[in-house]
């Protein structure tokens, strides 16, 4: 899928061909089930976002919602963007334990895990590491490394 021009998270799911659905949903359920209260699932960069509001922080770099996590079906993979793991060291270390303990093979840039199929992710890995960062800490995360 091309970076997709829907404004809902409803919109952008009736989008997708129901086998990608089915993956974007299955993940996203495990996104909310552990995303600490504070943050907003909303549409953002032609994906499904998981934003601290700007009427909670609105001193952001680029006058946008700070991103926490997202979720898009990709041309030929699905990628979950987990900036909650950008720049913690010891939530990285988790996410890249829990796939090795898994037995999975984790393919990620800095932020952006890349997978084909449901059955790629560890998905209660993914859920612990969503559901560790309070908006409070992402937001004190981020100011340190602005500075």
């Amino acid at each position: 899928m091309v970076q997709s021009v829907a404004t809902t998270v409803p919109g952008y799911l009736a989008e997708l061909p129901k086998e990608r659905r089915e993956v974007v949903s299955a993940v996203r359920k495990v996104i909310r089930r552990h995303l600490p209260r504070g943050y907003r699932e909303e549409m953002g960069w032609g994906m499904i976002t998981y934003t601290i509001p700007l009427e909670q922080y609105p001193e952001t770099y680029n006058g946008q919602p700070l991103c926490y996590a997202a979720l898009a079906a990709q041309k030929s993979h699905f990628a979950l963007y987990l900036t909650c793991v950008y720049g913690d060291l010891g939530q990285e270390k988790k996410l890249r334990d829990g796939f090795r303990k898994a037995g999975k093979k984790l393919d990620m840039g800095k932020s952006c895990v890349r997978f084909r199929r449901l059955e790629d992710l560890p998905l209660d890995v993914i859920g612990q590491v969503v559901a560790a960062t309070p908006p409070k800490a992402f937001i004190a995360r981020h100011e340190a490394a602005r500075r």
